[in-house]
């Protein structure tokens, strides 16, 4: 009985020592287990390497604290999970807290809002179910990183045309990682990239740009660039080149510069309009003669590997403008009609770079081939839908055109890529070639670049934000001011630059995906009544029928 008793003591020793043991390693080993399939709860190794190098203190401030209903609850849950884990890799310099912007109040939720808006941070109009019908509600799904006196807002709701309020909430929690790892990056960066807009050849204004500019500028420093003045010293200064919608011709010297740019492994995104087109000129003119451009870029560009075509695409998918119908009682009827050279472009790649994105809106937009060259990868991440056609430039449009029924037949086809991703070693467009005349500074260009990328879109206007006529300011870029809808145009440009200038990988944390098993609906409404019955009504039987047979057998071991 003793010796028993001593075993039995030498175990719990053993135990308590172990479990000791465990705490003790558990303190400077850290590691954590993930067993869904998806691996939902583990954080990628690029966001691993990013949260331990973190050295600064971050603080995290989530905007979805309140009532919500059960969908936004789950998006507040998830983005609490994700925040913890970032907590547990980052250690103690990294703090989030949720807080609820519409307590307090009128004058307080006012003032909320409007520091909100100065910080980038917009609400959304949330539809609620109550006992006396639906009311509106307005919150923000979204959080404000700060570090060292620099803030980033992060958009924690990602709307996509077309999608079920589950696919967007799940679309919204799958790039949760990536929204703030790609935030944190930006906002601990000690030197911001440079990214300039060219000027010199008749591109889009400051004030077309002014949203594509201030978006950009919470993570780069951004200005523009004037290609005629800039000296070979200031391009080496430069991470990425914007280029547009230029209207004039571009210089050889000019092209010399983009090329130098590129060989040195610069980065650029070209956003061409090759045809002139306005729909200014055709509400003035009713028609016009669309002709192309001489830009002199056709040979720079089939070096490195494309060609924009002279053409426009009249797609179905398309966009709406406000046109005049007719008069009554002396005031004119606008109406807004399907224009057909007012494309939207809808997401279909899976690259990181446009996966799950919004409808694109573009004016105008050419048709981009690709060219075989070796070296170079090519991807194509726009493309119209499979209900479009081509128009060869030169040819008269009409806006008279609207009233024409589109022909099924005549718009039958395959997708036409608009948009190309290019990333290798491109060859020198000067190669073999003689200096430019003009050029001041000169600098040996090589044969062939550094491992680079570079975006070329077919259509200028992409990059363009609308402008009231009431006081000249600028709207969000891809709001369309005559319907109200909001299109992708600014999160691919975000994810377009985040690409180009990332080394790190980690916008591929947006090919994350989380699969969501949704309830059936219709099967919920057939069969709500008799699972109700079934949950409520089966314990109590299962109660009641093991009470009988405890009875039963404590009186027959009894009676024995």
């Amino acid at each position: 009985m003793v010796s028993n008793r001593k075993k039995d003591l030498s175990y719990l020793i053993a135990f308590v020592i172990a479990i000791a043991a465990i705490n003790f390693v558990s303190n400077y080993l850290f590691t954590r287990f993930d067993f869904t399939s998806q691996k939902r709860f583990s954080l990628s190794p690029v966001t691993e390497s990013l949260l331990k190098n973190v050295k600064d203190d971050i603080e995290v401030v989530v905007y979805l604290e309140g009532d919500f209903p059960a969908g936004f609850k789950r998006l507040r849950t998830a983005t609490r999970d994700i925040l913890t884990d970032f907590n547990a890799y980052a250690g103690g310099n990294f703090r989030f807290v949720f807080v609820n912007p519409l307590s307090g109040s009128e004058e307080n939720q006012q003032q909320v809002y409007q520091q909100l808006a100065e910080k980038g941070i917009e609400p959304t109009n949330l539809s609620v179910k109550t006992e006396d019908g639906l009311s509106q509600k307005m919150i923000f799904p979204a959080a404000l990183i700060t570090c060292k006196g620099r803030q980033i807002p992060v958009r924690l709701l990602h709307t996509k045309a077309g999608a079920t309020p589950e696919e967007v909430l799940n679309n919204s929690i799958q790039n949760l990682e990536y929204a703030f790892a790609t935030a944190i990056k930006k906002v601990i960066s000690g030197g911001k990239l440079r990214i300039g807009f060219t000027e010199s050849n008749g591109e889009l204004s400051d004030l077309q740009l002014s949203d594509a500019i201030k978006s950009l500028q919470d993570g780069f420093e951004v200005g523009r660039v004037n290609l005629s003045t800039i000296t070979f010293a200031g391009l080496d200064k430069l991470s990425l080149l914007v280029i547009a919608k230029p209207e004039k011709e571009f210089s050889e010297s000019e092209k010399y510069k983009i090329d130098y740019f590129v060989m040195k492994g610069g980065r650029v995104l070209w956003a061409i309009d090759n045809v002139s087109a306005e729909l200014d000129s055709l509400r003035g003119m009713g028609s016009q003669l669309t002709f192309p451009k001489k830009l002199n870029l056709d040979d720079m560009l089939f070096k490195y590997g494309v060609r924009i075509n002279y053409n426009l695409i009249a797609d179905m998918n398309c966009a709406q403008i406000p046109l005049s119908v007719g008069n009554v009682a002396g005031q004119s009827q606008i109406q807004p009609v399907p224009w057909l050279f007012y494309p939207v472009f809808i997401p279909v790649s899976q690259h990181p770079l446009v996966k799950n994105l919004d409808g694109i809106r573009s004016e105008f937009a050419s048709t981009v081939d690709t060219i075989a060259l070796k070296g170079v990868k090519k991807t194509v991440l726009l493309s119209s839908s499979p209900y479009s056609r081509v128009v060869e430039a030169p040819a008269e449009i009409s806006l008279q055109m609207v009233e024409q029924e589109p022909n099924p037949k005549e718009f039958a086809g395959k997708p036409k890529p608009v948009a190309v991703l290019l990333e290798g070693r491109f060859p020198s467009v000067f190669k073999l070639r003689p200096l430019p005349v003009g050029l001041v500074d000169t600098r040996p260009l090589s044969e062939v670049s550094k491992p680079t990328k570079m975006i070329i879109v077919g259509d200028g206007d992409i990059l363009k934000n609308q402008i009231s006529t009431k006081d000249n300011s600028p709207f969000p870029l891809g709001f369309d001011r005559y319907s109200g809808q909001q299109y992708g145009n600014k999160n691919f440009l975000l994810n377009a630059v985040d690409y180009l200038t990332d080394e790190s990988g980690i916008i591929s944390l947006r090919n994350k995906e989380v699969k969501i098993r949704l309830l059936d609906r219709v099967k919920i409404k057939e069969e709500k009544t008799f699972w109700q019955v079934l949950n409520l009504a089966l314990p109590l039987i299962m109660l009641i029928v093991f009470g009988i047979f405890q009875h039963y057998y404590r009186r027959q071991k009894f009676a024995r």
